[in-house]
């Protein structure tokens, strides 16, 4: 409805092309041929395995006392190697309803299980491995977990552990193309900008932010955290015309999956 009535705001017999229209994929489903090394800190590591893609997924590894444990993974060959260095892997966590991924396999491939908060849904039809249920998943890397559920749209779990100022926000936030606008270094979920979730960050002073969607931030993190929940609503016109059409793809693609 939107795109429809702004093309009938331009002018007749003009050919344009539809604002953040691209020929990328949405989510690209087929086997990763490499993948993208984001995020490297002592603690852990991330990578995008198809960075061509517009949804940006992002996965990570994070080293435990009892081992390693992958948050929300895209599988891709070497990936095994990549998580090696930390260690081996102890769990996969899966901290989206819709972030379900490559979760099964990975876990089948390590032997491990599969955790997800208690209350969360459709994960397990999507997993072929065994699934832990908790009350807080990555407690034993210290994380306390917030849970989001935005417009009923997905559930989600925000984990942040204080002792380092680890912050993970599988979809809520984003670095990637389809939600930052003008000097925005962290984006809002377009349907949230106008109600920005300031009590789901409240008291939080994260050193850095791991994303489930783009590169995380690691450079003046809280700043630029509050930077964008203090300016969503404002920038909410701009972000709806820069990126509605990808969102709407996005929105869809996951539904589908």
């Amino acid at each position: 409805m939107f795109w429809s009535a702004l093309n009938r705001t331009l002018s007749p017999g003009v050919n344009r092309t539809p604002l953040n229209q691209t020929h990328m994929p949405a989510y690209d489903r087929t086997s990763a041929t490499g993948f993208k090394e984001i995020d490297r800190w002592d603690e852990g590591v991330g990578w995008i395995a198809h960075p061509e893609e517009d949804g940006e997924r992002a996965s990570h590894a994070l080293k435990g006392d009892d081992g390693v444990w992958i948050i929300d993974p895209v599988d891709a060959p070497g990936i095994d190697e990549l998580v090696g260095e930390f260690g081996d892997v102890a769990g996969i966590a899966v901290l989206s309803s819709h972030h379900a991924r490559d979760a099964g396999a990975i876990a089948t491939r390590h032997d491990v299980a599969v955790h997800i908060p208690q209350w969360m849904d459709r994960v397990s039809e999507r997993v072929d491995a065994p699934i832990r249920r908790e009350k807080t998943p990555l407690s034993n890397l210290g994380f306390e977990i917030i849970r989001v559920e935005p417009l009923s749209i997905y559930q989600g779990a925000i984990a942040y552990r204080d002792a380092d100022g680890t912050l993970i926000v599988p979809d809520l936030l984003s670095s990637g193309s389809a939600y930052p606008v003008g000097d925005e270094r962290i984006g809002v979920m377009l349907g949230v900008r106008l109600f920005p979730p300031r009590d789901t960050f409240d008291g939080l002073e994260p050193n850095r932010i791991l994303f489930g969607h783009g590169e995380g931030v690691f450079e003046l993190a809280t700043p630029a955290l509050e930077a964008t929940l203090d300016g969503a609503r404002k920038r909410y016109p701009q972000a709806l015309l820069r990126n509605f059409g990808t969102n709407l793809r996005l929105l869809m693609a996951a539904i589908r999956e």
